[in-house]
């Protein structure tokens, strides 16, 4: 009789459990829970549930509870994509990584260097976690809004970077030696060590045979993740053809800097170039003129035979002119140019210059005024009698399909610099609001950050109007092409002294000595005609000439 009733008790128990369990979403379990209700004295797999056991029916299935987690490493990668940098940028080049997969990085730690169509930008990381994948190599493109990397958050480095960021653990010796084959005596206590075990460990074979490895210097590992170089060095490589990874940098860090590119340029072409028989080899101390010399009188320029072409590819930069100045084609440009006479401005610029030099301005500050800023600001002053110079024409603002005007509050204004990677454009920002001095300074930060290839996005975008002072180089007249979403520019030439006749009444048939530059206007001929684009010049020439009218316009 008690037999029969626990054998009930265990079927209704096993029953309890068969319907919880399936109410979970287990009811594969139902095979085992029908098991449990078969009646046995000599098997304790298949002996009878207790009333309370639900947690032990829910033990002997640990298989089954894994299942609902499997999928949670899964969720841990998370894609990284590469954020918008820039206005209109849809893609940009991967300079170099920081990073390789399998190491650990923390949030906002630099992934990797990208350049673009107008500057280079320092990509950091939104997660902290282990890098899982990266999906370009150095010097391919990519796309701006599409993944870059993977980082798994909640992963751990590889085995053999954590070996490599841990500490070796002390070798423990029988008696307390601690001396390793190869490697210098290191102790808390050096006056314990035995005079005898010194002596022997002096006079061992091996050491007196090998020098100690662990003081040999670390060589540095070449690879894409390897060398570290500003976007102006990584240019000059690439127009000298040459490898960067390749070279070995002297800089912080192991930075490659141009000397290293150069020195290695010059090591590989000795090297290449065999000297003939009885020739004195190059020694460092060659100097410069004679280098340039060698390379003028180079056996391939005067070998004979047929003409060879080969095929370079553009640099980043020039690949950067090739689409704005292909998208420039399709403005009709004309041309005005017109003499302006500078003398005024010299002597305005050389007692200003004599002021700075005697104020004691601190360090950073600008010390030295050129003949730019004033003439920036001549145009930004011209720019509030014709505005219609700081627009741009927008063909796709109406639904009609007319082009319309959109008019700019602010005076942008774009500087051509000539930089070691190729023509740069930065931006001073509403010069409006700025005076001589502070249009100086703001030209110096640009032109530092220009030669290092530091300039932001934000540098770089936002001009209205452009201002190209290829007088500083040379010529004295051009046709400057204007920038895409601008209506004008302006080319100053250099400066030159001719003889020129007296303006002041009476004097007329006097020879003066003046100072004469030449500015080439550059117009869209669809919003900007030639009567207008003639007075807004004759504007700027009137400021230039005379500069003391600044003064009254300071703002």
């Amino acid at each position: 009789m008690k037999n029969m009733f626990l054998r009930q008790s265990s079927r209704a128990v096993g029953r309890q459990e068969l319907w919880r369990l399936s109410r979970r979403g287990l009811s594969r379990l139902a095979p085992t829970a029908t098991a449990t209700t078969t009646p046995s004295t000599t098997s304790s797999a298949t002996r009878p549930l207790a009333p309370n056991s639900r947690s032990s029916a829910l033990a002997q299935q640990p298989s089954t509870r894994r299942q609902f987690h499997a999928t949670r490493e899964l969720q841990v990668v998370k894609p990284v994509l590469l954020a918008d940098i820039g206005e209109g940028i849809v893609e940009c080049e991967v300079i170099q990584w920081f990073v390789e997969p399998g190491a650990r990085v923390e949030e906002f730690s630099p992934l990797c260097e990208v350049q673009s169509d107008k500057a280079s930008v320092e990509i950091t990381s939104r997660f902290a976690g282990v890098v899982k994948k990266l999906y370009y190599d150095a010097g391919e493109m990519a796309k701006v809004g599409k993944p870059f990397v993977d980082i798994d958050i909640e992963g751990d480095p590889e085995n053999k970077e954590a070996e490599a960021l841990t500490p070796p653990e002390p070798v423990s010796t029988p008696e307390g030696q601690q001396a390793i084959k190869g490697e210098a005596i290191s102790t808390s206590t050096p006056q314990a060590i035995a005079p005898e075990l010194k002596q022997a460990f002096i006079e061992a074979p091996w050491a007196q045979e090998t020098p100690a490895p662990s003081h040999s210097p670390v060589t540095k590992q070449t690879g894409k993740h390897a060398s570290l170089a500003t976007p102006a060095v990584r240019h000059l490589a690439k127009d000298l053809n040459v490898d960067i990874t390749e070279i070995t940098g002297t800089g912080k860090d192991g930075r490659v800097l141009k000397e290293d590119v150069y020195k290695f340029v010059q090591v590989k072409a000795s090297a290449s170039i065999p000297s003939p028989s009885g020739a004195t080899p190059t020694t460092p101390g060659v100097s410069a003129a004679a280098a340039a010399a060698s390379a003028f009188s180079s056996p391939a320029a005067t070998a004979s035979g047929p003409q060879t072409e080969t095929t370079v590819p553009l640099t980043r930069t020039q690949e950067m002119m090739f689409k704005s100045m292909t998208r420039s084609l399709t403005i009709p440009h004309f041309l005005y140019a017109d003499e302006v006479d500078f003398t005024s401005l010299v002597e305005l610029r050389a007692r200003l210059n004599k002021v700075l030099s005697k104020s004691g301005l601190p360090e950073g500050e600008v010390k030295k005024l050129s003949y730019l800023p004033f003439v920036i600001k001549a145009v930004s002053m011209a720019l509030y009698k014709y505005p219609v110079l700081n627009a741009r024409v927008d063909l796709d603002s109406n639904s009609n399909g007319k082009p319309s005007l959109i008019m700019r509050s602010q005076h942008n204004i774009g500087v051509a610099m000539d930089t070691p990677s190729g023509l740069l454009v930065p931006v001073v920002k509403n010069v409006g609001s700025l005076n001589i001095l502070s249009i100086a300074a703001e030209l110096a930060r640009l032109q530092s950050l220009a030669v290092t290839g530091k300039l932001s996005p934000q540098d770089m975008s936002g001009g209205t109007i452009t201002v190209s002072n290829i007088g500083s180089i040379g010529g004295t007249y051009l046709s400057p092409v204007i920038v895409e979403k601008e209506v004008a520019i302006l080319g100053i030439g250099r400066m030159r002294t001719v003889p020129a006749f007296s303006t002041v009444p009476g004097e007329e048939d006097k020879i003066l000595r003046r100072q004469i530059c030449n500015f080439s206007w550059s117009a869209d001929h669809r919003v900007i005609d030639g009567a207008t684009m003639a007075r807004a010049a004759d504007v700027v020439r009137s400021i230039v000439e005379e500069p003391d009218v600044m003064v009254m316009h300071l703002r």
